[in-house]
């Protein structure tokens, strides 16, 4: 896997052996990365499921601020450090070992432009994700969440529950993006 675009260009990244993380495909990260471009420049970011880091730092590295990578494994953690010092972003990045929940406990008083959420496939992290980011109001006013699954049907039926606004809707195959904002009020 490779970074796409931006200052660290072409910088092959690690990714976590195993079953256990499923990376964004590159062509899929890439059509992310090309409908959100006019929002990455100097924007604050959580990538809440890190993985590899890989979608936080394809942000870094066209422009965004600031990443915060999250993620609950701690092998997950040890390759996102491999791949800050990799593409040279460790001023520009913070590292959170710990399950979601924490991590936006620990980050409730904070604001994000782009929030990525890429939790596994079967749980439901991503709805409750979703939950505590509306309570805390943790997005800022334009801010936007990207949600990957592979269960459009039923993401989109639990999203329609929540004060949240699904403005964008694309599909790769099994895998489907939301793009959710504010509603308006």
């Amino acid at each position: 896997m490779r970074i796409i675009s931006g200052k660290a260009r072409g910088t092959k990244i690690n990714t976590l052996e195993g079953l256990d993380t499923r990376p964004t495909l590159d062509r899929i990260k890439e059509s992310l990365f090309n409908i959100i471009q006019n929002k990455i420049y100097e924007s604050k970011v959580l990538d809440l499921f890190a993985g590899s880091g890989a979608l936080g730092i394809e942000s870094l590295s066209r422009g965004a601020k600031e990443a915060i990578l999250c993620d609950n494994s701690y092998k997950a953690i040890q390759i996102i450090k491999e791949n800050i010092i990799k593409t040279h972003f460790e001023k520009q990045t913070k590292i959170i070992n710990n399950d979601y929940k924490k991590a936006l406990d620990m980050l409730k008083n904070e604001k994000f432009d782009i929030i990525f959420l890429d939790p596994p496939y079967e749980s439901q992290f991503d709805i409750q994700a979703i939950k505590i980011i509306i309570e805390n109001d943790m997005l800022s006013k334009k801010g936007i969440i990207i949600l990957e699954t592979d269960n459009e049907k039923e993401k989109n039926e639990n999203l329609n529950k929540l004060d949240i606004n699904v403005y964008d809707l694309r599909s790769y195959g099994r895998v489907s993006l939301f793009f959710l904002n504010r509603k308006e009020k």
